[in-house]
């Protein structure tokens, strides 16, 4: 049985569908469904059963779980909100909630997946190449808790049999739950169906014109078969970056968003609010070496095809927006 903390969420339930088309649907839901629409995201998928993620640890600590239970652990729960102000609240979540996962798979020799983020690189100033996760400086306080985690993983020894994935700019369906930490082809799609035109930040820097700063956007869909890849490869071993290596600008989403709804392009600058300055990253592209050599290496979409895809096969499609 593949447990997947998180699966109810926006990758976890990608990737319980991911398994499902595999063939496999001996899957252990673990999350909390709250009061929003994620349980939406499980409907059609094919599991054994769901856990609270508290219920889960416990069992895993009283002894009620091991590798005769479980065959992989994929652990993708986590507060991913980047402008969550509460310190105590993201540490027990994305740290030592982590923690208890790890501990308990290494206990047991369960091989072990779980998400990093690209926010751990902050700014950029010392690049975005996965060789190295020491001493980076995030941006934000959900950024530091994914830090701390990794480091605690490299200073434990974990790394060299574990498999840390972080994540650049994930989009596509089944995020619909995350309200504003929704991807910016989402609310762009929104934008443009309830009032025809989108939205985009001015830039405050000046090597980056209006809708020109930069992101490495990555579909839901790719990651996915990544992950599938790496849970069957068991490669590449450590903190591995997933984006697609090809950093492109807000204005080519925009543009892309527009193509695939075939209207005419009509994108407007406002101003970044106070709280996102300081914390807005300008420019991320993943440093892809250790992924692309690996067996688990992917050929990636391009940005305008699996925007297309989402928008046309998903957002407006209603009957297939779930994945």
């Amino acid at each position: 049985m593949i447990a997947v903390t998180g699966a109810a969420g926006f990758i976890g339930s990608c990737f319980v569908k991911t398994l499902n088309e595999k063939g496999y649907n001996d899957i252990l839901i673990i999350d909390s469904l709250e009061q929003d629409d994620r349980w939406n995201n499980l409907v059609t998928k094919r599991f054994r059963g769901i856990e609270h993620p508290e219920v889960f640890k416990r069992k895993c600590s009283e002894g009620q779980y091991d590798a005769s239970d479980i065959s992989a652990l994929i652990h993708l729960g986590a507060c991913s909100s980047t402008t969550e102000r509460n310190a105590e609240y993201l540490l027990e979540n994305n740290y030592r909630y982590s923690m208890a996962m790890a501990q308990f798979a290494m206990a047991h020799d369960i091989p072990f997946i779980y998400a990093s983020s690209a926010a751990t690189y902050g700014g950029g100033d010392q690049g975005y190449d996965d060789a190295s996760s020491i001493g980076l400086r995030p941006l934000n306080m959900y950024g530091y808790s994914k830090q701390l985690f990794d480091e605690w993983m490299i200073d434990n020894g974990y790394d060299a049999s574990a498999i840390g994935i972080k994540f650049f700019n994930v989009f596509g369906p089944n995020e619909y739950h995350k309200g504003d930490m929704a991807s910016m082809i989402y609310k762009s799609w929104k934008q443009v169906m309830s009032q025809g035109y989108i939205s985009l930040f001015a830039s405050d820097i000046s090597e980056y014109p209006d809708g020109g700063q930069m992101r490495d956007f990555i579909y839901v869909k790719d990651a996915c078969e990544v992950m599938w890849k790496m849970l069957n490869e068991k490669s590449p071993k450590g903190i591995v970056n997933l984006g697609t290596g090809k950093a492109r600008t807000w204005n080519d989403l925009a543009n892309s968003v527009f193509k695939a709804l075939g209207k005419e392009i009509d994108i407007r600058y406002v101003s970044m609010p106070d709280s996102l300055k300081g914390q807005y990253q300008y420019y991320t592209q993943a440093e892809m070496k250790k992924l692309q050599t690996s067996t688990s290496a992917h050929d990636f979409m391009e940005l305008e095809d699996s925007i297309g895809d989402y928008v046309i096969n998903h957002l407006q499609d209603s009957t297939k927006r779930y994945y």
